[in-house]
């Protein structure tokens, strides 16, 4: 299976990326939620949370490393910022490679909104 962030990790699809090595990529989301919007992904395609096994867990790890890295480099780090993994449908992912939402520059108000 190919999805649309394995290509973009591969360059046959363009992106703004803003870091990349051999086990992580970030690059600016298309549609951003807020000032500083950027996805940090696996480089191998692991479709869900529910997907993850024990051999990825240093390629995990090192995603919150990125997104530290990541959060100084936007300006972010010391006012705050928002890290979200969406896990299946009910959860909001839609492309099945797991992701990591980096979410900063304003406030960003309640995690979710309560439903009465």
């Amino acid at each position: 299976m190919s999805t649309i962030f394995s290509k973009i990790i591969a360059g046959e699809i363009p992106a703004e990326i803003i870091f990349q090595d051999d086990r992580v990529t970030a690059f600016k989301d298309i549609n951003p939620q807020a000032p500083v919007h950027i996805l940090i992904v696996p480089n191998k395609e692991i479709p869900t949370v529910n997907d993850v096994s024990p051999e990825d867990e240093a390629v995990l790890g090192h995603l919150f490393v990125v997104a530290r890295q990541i959060a100084a480099e936007q300006g972010v780090a010391e006012n705050g910022y928002r890290l979200i993994v969406n896990c299946l449908g009910d959860a909001g992912q839609e492309v099945f490679h797991l992701h990591m939402h980096l979410m900063g520059g304003r406030k960003l108000g309640p995690m979710l909104s309560r439903r009465d």
